[in-house]
């Protein structure tokens, strides 16, 4: 129980001296029955106003509004509508003490009858004042004793009486103010003053609230929850799914009113239910209900002012003064606000409308001011440019069909790569899509071209390119968007300069040409230059975009270092959301470049690594192209995370690993993604994989068909072509055509040392041992090569020392191999070998090395610490067992997983929500989830069932 007002810490008060000095009034001690002018007391404004039948008692508001029996003070304060009138009536009329209720009227601004007013309410309540207070007898003022007698004999009561002034905030007489807060800190425990008003009262109220004296109740615990309006509607005799009434609570933001006039009104329509979600706010009772109680009873300009406002989501002071054209925004605001006028208040002197109020607003403006809707809209939109608010700059210029001052705005920030990136991509495309010929800027038509070619649309993209071009050539008027700036700030053409080069690259990287992506990252280099420097530091993601397409490009072309050095600046840009898909991306490119150059283990780790980026990226990513694994694939939800790139990576080093379920699982996962399947690199990859894993089953003409990328490039990539020939040249052995086999791989050079492995070894199948030795002496590696290349070559030379009859050299070449392959886990050129090898392999060294990993068997005691890997099952090889390419056992060598995260994978297996295995662990559900992320990203897999059925293949369950 709070401590009693006596006892309690009471701030500092006047003396009863200190009152404001008033004339002297006589009072007399009769019982009166009628105020001080002489007309009778009104007793309905004593009455608790009736609850109607559809009146929804909500408990949790009772149980706060019981406090008020511990404090002296109470304020329900809220909107027009907001169900405190009827709150307050239901609670009081509950109560034991005695309740004096007075519903307050303009003419109490009066203290005479103001006090006349309050003391018939005591007498109503069975609470009265005795004789030696005294009754008002002149409307205009009291005596200063009349104050301080009513608070020295509500103070010497033994039970308090409980003051209830409704709509208070007809109370603006500073002078009854003031002597109604004086009885109140005098009245002690006697007294417990609860006001229902729609403004702030001028009374002290941070001192209340510092000592803890002061029960409050304010608009947004008098809204209605979903589950309430459910409940309410009920009583309207309408059923409504709690989900529904959580739409509509979400469109009244819980207004109470709102919500009972729209159930009396759907309780007249043929469907309630469809009602209640499509209602025209404008044109039903709630619009009656707004504009009698909030819009009427304002000034003209407070009128003028939310009727133009409603066209904008928030507004400001400045903003709203662009609009009206006067400069009195701020004190309106504010007292709009703080009369509860359906104003709210979001920080920073930033307002927004209630979303019901702003509906009918509008209307109302275009019944009012009929055609002044756009210009509105165009003001605000230079206002917001002005100011830095871009997405909302654009909003308004496209409301007000502006479209060029929309697509210059976008052109002259820098932000045209915001519709390949994700961040709003999907926004702005869709901002856009109504922009017709009429706009006719070179900044409109690069719009036109960034927002087809972010769909592939390479025909109409270059064309509006091209259109844009011209225009500029002839464009000789300053900033994109025609709008006047300070000319410190303004990019002039060079803005859109950079956006045609960035959408150039764009288009060369798409139709395979690495030269002309080089020539517009040239031209973009020196365009960057000249646009002010602080647009290139808030647009990142525009120098990201430009040097991921490079790194494509040089990737294309083979030229892998080149392309590397690019591409692991994008992977380490900074800038956040704006370029978190684009880092997802390089990474990608990153992975595919180690697994050319023969890393598996590399590669493996930056794919998992940009599928870790991907997760982050989820909710920026766009449902449509973006970018990804070309410009950019976004992913439809459910598909998981990624542009599908890294997956392919992962696959083909599965393939490589003879993982071949995994690999499959993960390609069509990559395939369920809306990919680039226009940019070159990802198709090639696609066609590569797809081929490599055909080849492992033994699909030999299958293959040859998934090898071709089906992507028309200006360039040929020498790594597609050769992989492609590659697999050209294994169909044609497994069909007893070696020496087509040896004549398709003359294309294969050493300029490419994975592919030239791997040709040398079908070189060697076809029966050319010296073409194949020369493939692998000519081997020029651009950089450093990785194990697959060394274990490819040792194999090779292996084949020849054993068929030259050389078996020692056979023996170690083969056992270096194995060691090599070991560490990478690749098993594919070993199953592929043919049957030279298998003798070699049974040896007691070669068999040592292959356990556990290649074949089935314990590696020996200590191996696995060497390795990082865990102890596995299984039984020891037998001498000289056949090596068999399909099935292997399950994959043998698995990622080590702590033992937290094991505990929290056993639990997955028994299908344990996160909180059942938080609880079952006695940990939070956020470190569940964080054991969980990373058992995904060691497993390579992104959802449960994934994991689970991933585990058991690794024998972790």
């Amino acid at each position: 129980m709070p401590e009693t007002y006596e006892n309690a810490r009471e701030p500092a008060v006047p003396a009863a001296s200190a009152l404001p000095a008033a004339p002297v009034v006589p009072t007399v001690p009769a019982v009166p029955c009628a105020d001080p002018l002489g007309e009778p007391f009104l007793r309905t404004r004593f009455a608790l106003p009736a609850r109607p039948a559809t009146f929804l008692r909500r408990q949790r508001l009772v149980d706060h509004l019981d406090q008020a029996l511990g404090t002296p003070l109470t304020l329900v304060n809220g909107a027009a509508g907001a169900g405190k009138t009827l709150l307050a009536a239901d609670w009081a009329a509950g109560l034991r003490s005695p309740v004096a209720w007075l519903t307050v009227e303009a003419g109490d601004r009066r203290p005479g009858v103001f006090w006349a007013y309050v003391l018939q309410s005591l007498r109503a309540c069975g609470a009265p004042a005795s004789d030696a207070v005294g009754v008002p007898v002149d409307a205009s003022g009291v005596g200063r004793g009349l104050p301080a007698a009513l608070a020295a004999e509500l103070n010497a009561r033994d039970r308090p009486v409980v003051l209830v002034l409704d709509e208070y905030d007809c109370m603006t007489a500073p002078e009854v103010m003031e002597q109604l807060a004086f009885v109140l800190r005098h009245a002690g425990r006697g007294l417990r003053l609860v006001l229902v008003t729609r403004t702030e009262p001028l009374l002290p109220l941070h001192r209340y609230r510092a000592a803890g004296e002061l029960t409050e109740i304010r608009a947004a615990e008098l809204a209605f929850t979903p589950e309430e309006a459910a409940a309410l509607l009920e009583l309207h005799g309408l059923s409504l799914p709690v989900d529904a009434a959580r739409a509509l609570v979400d469109r009244t933001r819980g207004w109470a009113a709102g919500l009972r006039l729209s159930a009396l009104a759907a309780r007249e329509s043929a469907d309630p239910e469809l009602y209640l979600k499509e209602f025209e706010a404008d044109r039903s009772t709630v619009a009656d209900f707004l504009l009698a109680e909030v819009l009427k009873g304002r000034t003209p300009e407070a009128q003028d002012l939310l009727l133009r406002v409603s066209v904008l989501k928030r507004f400001c002071p400045g903003l709203a003064d662009a609009l009206t054209l006067r400069a009195d925004a701020a004190p309106l605001l504010a007292g709009l606000h703080r009369e509860n006028a359906f104003v709210e208040h979001l920080g920073h002197s930033w307002y927004q409308l209630h979303p019901l109020f702003g509906e009918i607003l509008r209307a109302h403006l275009r019944v009012r001011l009929p055609g002044v809707e756009p210009e509105l809209h165009r003001r605000a939109a230079r206002w917001l440019r002005r100011s830095g608010f871009l997405p909302e700059a654009l909003a308004h210029g496209a409301a007000a069909d502006d479209w060029d001052f929309a697509a210059g705005a976008l052109v002259d920030d820098l932000a045209i790569g915001r519709l390949f990136t994700g961040l709003r991509s999907d926004d702005l495309a869709q901002l856009f899509s109504p922009m017709g010929p009429e706009a006719r800027s070179p900044a409109a038509d690069l719009v036109r071209a960034a927002r087809d070619l972010s769909r592939y649309d390479l025909d109409h993209g270059r064309a509006h390119l091209r259109h844009a071009e011209e225009r500029l050539a002839d464009d000789a008027l300053g900033p994109a968007d025609g709008t006047s700036r300070p000319a410190a700030d303004a990019p002039g053409p060079a803005a859109a300069r950079l956006s045609c080069a960035l959408l150039e690259a764009l288009v060369a990287r798409l139709t395979g040409c690495p030269p002309q992506v080089e020539e517009a990252a040239e031209t973009a280099d020196e365009l960057r230059r000249q646009v002010p420097a602080h647009l290139l530091d808030e647009h990142p993601e525009l120098t990201a975009l430009l040097l991921t397409h490079l790194g494509s490009a040089r990737l294309w072309a083979g030229r892998f270092e080149d392309a590397r050095a690019v591409l692991t600046t994008v992977a380490g840009t900074p800038g956040g959301a704006s370029t978190v898909l684009l880092r997802e991306e390089s990474m990608g490119h990153l992975a595919l470049l180690d697994y050319l150059n023969g890393w598996l283990d590399r590669a493996e780790r930056k794919a998992l690594a940009a599928l870790s980026e991907a997760e982050r990226a989820g909710p920026l990513r766009p449902s449509g192209p973006g970018p990804g694994s070309g410009p950019g694939s976004g992913f439809s939800s459910g598909s998981g995370p990624g542009s599908g790139i890294e997956r392919l990576v992962l696959a083909a080093v599965a393939v490589d690993r003879h993982e071949l379920g995994r690999a499959q699982a993960l390609l069509e996962e990559a395939a369920r993604l809306p990919s680039a399947t226009r940019d070159p690199v990802t198709a090639a990859g696609r066609a590569l994989v797809s081929a490599r894993l055909l080849l492992a089953r033994g699909k030999a003409r299958a293959a040859v068909e998934a090898a071709d990328p089906a992507v028309s490039t200006a360039v040929a990539s020498p790594w597609a072509a050769s992989h492609e020939r590659l697999v050209a040249s294994a169909a044609h052995l497994a069909e007893g055509r070696p020496d087509s086999a040896a004549e398709v791989l003359r294309g294969v050079s050493g300029d490419q040392p994975v592919c030239a492995v791997e040709a040398a070894a079908l070189q060697l199948a076809a029966g050319r041992p010296r073409d194949a030795v020369d493939l692998l002496d000519g081997i020029r590696a651009e950089g450093p090569t990785g194990p697959a290349v060394a274990v490819g070559a040792a194999l090779v030379r292996a084949r020849v020392a054993e068929e030259a009859g050389d078996t020692v050299t056979a023996r170690r070449l083969v056992a270096q191999a194995l060691l090599d392959a070991r560490r990478e886990r690749l098993r594919r050129p070993f199953l592929g070998a043919g049957a030279w090898i298998r003798p070699l392999l049974a040896t007691a060294p070669s068999r040592a090395l292959a356990e556990g990993w290649l074949t089935p068997g314990t590696p020996r005691h200590g191996e696995q610490s060497r390795r990082g890997e865990p102890p596995r099952h299984g039984g020891p090889s037998r001498r000289g067992e056949p090596l068999r390419p399909e099935p292997l056992p399950p994959l043998l060598v698995a990622p080590e997983l702590s033992g937290r995260e094991h505990d929290v994978l056993e639990r997955l297996a028994r299908m344990m929500s996160t909180e059942e295995i938080a609880t079952d662990l006695y940990l939070s559900v956020n470190t569940v989830k964080t054991h969980l992320k990373s058992v995904y990203r060691k497993l390579a897999v992104n959802r449960r069932g994934e994991a689970v059925r991933r585990a058991r293949e690794l024998r972790l369950l």
